[in-house]
C-alpha cells in the first residue's frame, strides 16, 4: 500500500511540476504549484516527516501561495505577453528533454527500484522533531530563514509596484 501511495504521489509531484512550467496562464501555474507542493507534503509523510509535511502544506501551501494568487490576481492582464522564440529553442528543449528522460530513467532502473524491498534508513528517534527544528532554524539557519521570506515580501511589493506604474501609464496613454 505504501508503494502504491508513493508512485501515486510522485507522479501528481511530476504533473503538477509540468504543471507550472507548461501553463500559459500563470494563476493556472499558481493552482499546479499548489497541486505539487501538497503531494511533496505526501511523500514527506511517507518519509514519517509528520513536521515537514505539516510545515509544507500550511507555510508553502498555504500562506506563500495565498499570497502568490494575490499577486497573480493583481498584475495579471488582459493581454498575453508577445513572446518571440529564440531559433531552435524548441528542438533544443526536445533534446534536452529526451536526454534527461535517458538519464532519469538509467537512474531509477539501475538502483531506485531495488530499495522498494528494504526497509530504509534507520533513523534515530529525536530525528525531525519539531524542538530540533526550531533549533536549526532560529540558530543556524536564521539568517537564510529570514533573508527568504525579506525576498518573498521585496518580490511581491515589488510586483505591485510595477503593475501600479503600468496602470498608470496605460491610463495616461488613454487619456489623451
Amino acid at each position: 500500500m505504501e508503494a502504491v501511495l508513493f508512485f501515486l504521489a510522485a507522479i501528481a509531484c511530476v504533473a503538477g511540476a509540468i504543471g507550472v512550467v507548461a501553463a500559459r496562464n500563470p494563476f493556472y501555474s499558481v493552482l499546479a504549484l499548489i497541486a505539487h507542493l501538497f503531494s511533496l507534503a505526501v511523500l514527506f509523510l511517507l518519509l514519517t516527516s509528520a513536521f515537514v509535511a505539516a510545515a509544507q502544506v500550511v507555510v508553502y501551501a498555504g500562506a506563500v501561495m495565498v499570497l502568490y494568487v494575490f499577486v497573480v490576481s493583481y498584475v495579471g492582464s488582459a493581454h498575453e505577453a508577445k513572446w518571440d522564440p529564440v531559433p531552435g529553442q524548441r528542438l533544443f528543449a526536445g533534446l534536452l528533454a529526451f536526454f534527461l528522460f535517458v538519464e532519469i530513467s538509467s537512474a531509477v532502473l539501475s538502483s531506485a527500484l531495488k530499495a522498494l524491498s528494504t526497509h530504509g534508513p534507520d533513523v534515530p528517534a529525536g530525528f525531525g522533531d519539531p524542538a530540533a527544528i526550531g533549533n536549526l532554524l532560529l540558530e543556524k539557519f536564521l539568517v537564510p530563514f529570514e533573508a527568504s521570506s525579506v525576498l518573498l515580501l521585496i518580490a511581491a511589493v515589488g510586483a505591485i509596484v510595477l503593475a501600479n506604474r503600468k496602470r498608470q501609464g496605460e491610463a495616461l496613454g488613454a487619456s489623451k
